[in-house]
């Protein structure tokens, strides 16, 4: 009988990463920044609490085996000019790109840092994808 397996959580493991290496991190652009999978309700156009970075998951493949699934993760950057909101969303993807754990296994660029105004909040941000393998979990 073959294993059950279910595949983690790929940005809440990409949050995780980023909280982490970017307290970890001089860049006065990286300074404070949050890390989340959703704005936080405390966020307002007043009060943008910037930086922020968003991870989303923007799509999966099936899982052509059993041992690995392909998901697309989507950055996006809230910061106090789109300079620094590139250079942030940028710094996110190197430092996805050096992982190589138990859950992300291995990230590909994919599209950006494409600027942008929220056209909510008038901030500037930036948005990138990449492409992301992810390692099974097997259930007992």
């Amino acid at each position: 009988m073959k294993a059950v397996v279910l595949f983690p959580d790929a940005a809440a493991e990409a949050c995780r990463i980023l909280r982490a290496a970017l307290a970890a991190r001089a860049e006065p652009y990286a300074a404070g920044a949050t890390v989340g999978t959703n704005v936080p309700d405390a966020r307002s156009p007043e009060d943008p609490r910037l930086p922020f970075v968003l991870v989303g998951l923007d799509g999966a493949t099936p899982a052509p085996s059993r041992l690995n699934a392909v998901v697309l993760l989507r950055i996006s950057v809230w910061h106090a000019d789109e300079d620094q909101a590139h250079d942030l969303a940028q710094l996110c993807a190197a430092l996805l790109h050096t992982v190589g754990g138990p859950i992300i296994r291995s990230t590909r660029p994919g599209t950006g840092p494409v600027p942008g105004i929220d056209p909510d909040s008038r901030v500037p941000l930036a948005t990138l994808t990449l492409t992301a393998n992810i390692a099974p979990t097997p259930l007992t």
